[in-house]
């Protein structure tokens, strides 16, 4: 596959990234049975990610806008583009030992996004997209997976933990859903779940109170692979409302419509 210089770019930071976290996951079991644990650990891990991929894409591209989860937003001089950067998405998965994590890049150009990586350094599986280019796991081009009803599909989704999200209305969501899918299951890294969207491992997926560097080169994907995403509402303002339902055409909206059924009242 050909791949821009631009995209070239962002795979170069990302691969840096994931090195560096390999090298953190492989002392979390460590400091799993320490007094300390594991937290301050991670944390670090994750800002040195995000170092990391900064200096890179800043030193190819120095005008470029970035905006990174670990509280960092640089507005840049170009005022067309901007990075949109998660250094760790799933960290919980990363602080247990749990192989499901993954360092995620996005370009935006005029508020579109252009480009996007998503890469599991633990899995060696690098997820790449390009608007017009098409989407590709490693060198293998990815394709939505083509079921046309929920009883045949495995949907992912984000479970609202502790402290996060309206529980209840997600049980209700989760209750209309598990009644019409043949599984439903939950990764732990957005970033994860819509690239496994794009790669056709899950039919479709749905999440809501997400922030931009979650959904941003997922989103890329899935539409580079030929599925549709929208927020809950149906709209395309995913990035601020925080919201995303996305699978194949037919799924997609047949999830829709299963996720917005009204609460039932006695």
């Amino acid at each position: 596959m050909a791949r821009s210089a631009l995209l070239n770019v962002m795979v170069q930071a990302a691969l840096k990234a994931g090195k560096s976290l390999s090298r953190d996951f492989g002392e979390v079991q460590n400091l799993q049975v320490s007094v300390k644990g594991p937290g301050d650990f991670v944390s670090q891990a994750d800002i040195k990610a995000q170092k990391i991929i900064r200096d890179e894409l800043m030193k190819a591209r120095p005008t470029y806008g970035f905006l990174g989860e670990e509280g960092e937003e640089i507005k840049g001089t170009d005022g067309a583009h901007r990075w949109i950067v998660d250094p760790l998405d799933g960290t919980t998965n990363f602080l247990h030992g749990i192989p499901l994590f993954a360092v995620s890049i996005a370009l935006e150009r005029n508020g579109e996004i252009v480009a996007g990586v998503t890469f599991n350094p633990a899995t060696d599986e690098l997820y790449t997209a390009e608007r017009g280019g098409g989407a590709f796991l490693n060198d293998r081009r990815l394709r939505v997976a083509s079921r046309r009803v929920l009883s045949d599909s495995v949907i992912g989704c984000g479970v609202p933990n502790l402290g996060r999200g309206n529980h209840g209305k997600f049980l209700v969501e989760l209750r209309h859903v598990m009644g019409e899918v043949a599984g439903v299951r939950r990764l732990g890294s957005a970033s994860l779940d819509l690239a496994y969207v794009a790669a056709g491992r899950f039919d479709g997926f749905w999440e809501t109170g997400l922030s931009a560097w979650d959904i941003a080169a997922g989103i890329l994907l899935i539409r580079e692979a030929g599925g549709f995403a929208s927020d809950v509402d149906g709209g395309t303002d995913m990035l601020d409302t925080g919201s995303i339902i996305c699978g194949n055409e037919h799924i997609q909206k047949a999830l829709a419509e299963v996720v917005k059924r009204p609460i039932p009242t006695k």
